[in-house]
């Protein structure tokens, strides 16, 4: 679980609006980038019950906003292996068309910077799920 079950939804929906940015940066947000982003969700607050809901405000919120710091706040107070499980996630939506173009990879390298989280680690969750998604 990325943080205790009881914070509110506001940091999911925020949460939310940085996975659902990196899924459309390509111009190209599918099902599949969807239903990563609803599971990591899901994981996260542990409530089907409104899930939908804070997606569709993620979702609002995501398309009415013109920086990603507003979303990254939240992860980025987040205990290193919290981060660690967010830029997984957002490997997993980079690579769920199987490439990562360099809009996305550009996103990346710039969470990197935001979130406090060193190249090489980057890189080799990257590889991680570049190799999973190859499969």
């Amino acid at each position: 679980m990325f943080f205790k079950k009881n914070k509110n939804d506001d940091n999911l929906i925020k949460i939310g609006a940085l996975l659902i940015h990196a899924a459309k940066i390509d111009e190209d947000y599918s099902r599949e980038e969807e239903e990563i982003i609803k599971e990591a969700l899901l994981k996260i607050c542990n409530n089907e019950k409104n899930i939908d809901e804070i997606l569709i405000k993620a979702k609002d919120l995501e398309e009415n906003s013109n920086q990603i710091l507003d979303f990254t706040k939240e992860v980025k107070n987040m205990d290193n292996k919290m981060k660690i499980e967010i830029i997984e996630t957002l490997w997993q939506i980079i690579y769920s068309n199987k490439n990562a173009d360099m809009y996305e990879t550009s996103l990346m390298r710039k969470l990197g910077g935001l979130l406090y989280i060193d190249n090489k680690t980057m890189g080799d969750i990257k590889e991680k799920i570049k190799k999973e998604n190859s499969k």
